[in-house]
């Protein structure tokens, strides 16, 4: 069934102690997704916090696995969701659907349990999930303040809420989602609505180059 892509949860007052390290979240679509909380978060603290989505045929570990590097050193909270089929239900099936309603109830399993920085909060993935990640983020800007595209295929969102930052990186030498027709498709449209985009290419194919993650940190994190 088709669901409203507006995520209406939204991060709470948090005092009380939580786990940290990592975390999976059993759910009924039998494919578990995964939090991970760094070893020094503390609940006077408000974390950043990123909503990361694995590509197509991935894994949630796969979008886990996008800034987990960084997690530690950043106090950054990371949640990553897995796609009910072998990717999101709106490149699937063309609507947002179970998908969104997992991401849904992952994060407001995640507000009730952890103090989030309401200003580092974002969005983002790899290819399929960059896709989604654009789409979803635009759709709400005002709960992620930040986007993260690593070679998006397309962005469709279905409304536009605020105005989120968004970073995009695309390899020049991309043959599984070109970049003519994507990112360099999908940047002008961005900016010419107003967007703040900080785009990057490089010389590589269909990957996510460490020197790109360590842009996009800084970025949402700054």
């Amino acid at each position: 069934m088709p669901a409203d892509s507006h995520l209406h949860s939204r991060p709470k007052s948090i005092t009380h102690p939580a786990p940290t390290g990592l975390q999976a979240l059993p759910d009924a679509n039998g494919r578990d997704s995964y939090l991970y909380v760094p070893p020094g978060y503390r609940p006077e603290h408000p974390a950043p916090m990123a909503l990361l989505l694995h590509g197509a045929g991935g894994h949630a570990l796969h979008g886990l696995d996008l800034l987990r590097d960084h997690a530690d050193a950043a106090g950054l909270i990371l949640l990553a969701p897995a796609s009910r089929d072998s990717t999101w239900d709106l490149i699937a099936h063309h609507y947002y659907g179970a998908d969104v309603e997992l991401i849904e109830r992952s994060l407001a399993m995640v507000f009730a349990d952890y103090a989030i920085d309401t200003g580092r909060l974002a969005v983002g993935g790899f290819s399929d999930g960059a896709s989604y990640a654009l789409s979803l983020g635009l759709a709400n800007g005002a709960l992620f303040r930040n986007v993260i595209a690593f070679s998006p295929g397309f962005m469709a969102p279905t409304t536009t809420a605020d105005t989120p930052r968004i970073f995009i990186s695309h390899g020049l030498n991309d043959e599984v989602l070109p970049i003519e027709p994507c990112s360099r498709h999908i940047v002008p449209r961005l900016k010419g609505a107003g967007y703040d985009v900080d785009y990057r290419e490089f010389r590589d194919g269909h990957i996510v180059p460490p020197d790109m993650v360590d842009a996009a940190i800084a970025r949402f994190l700054s």
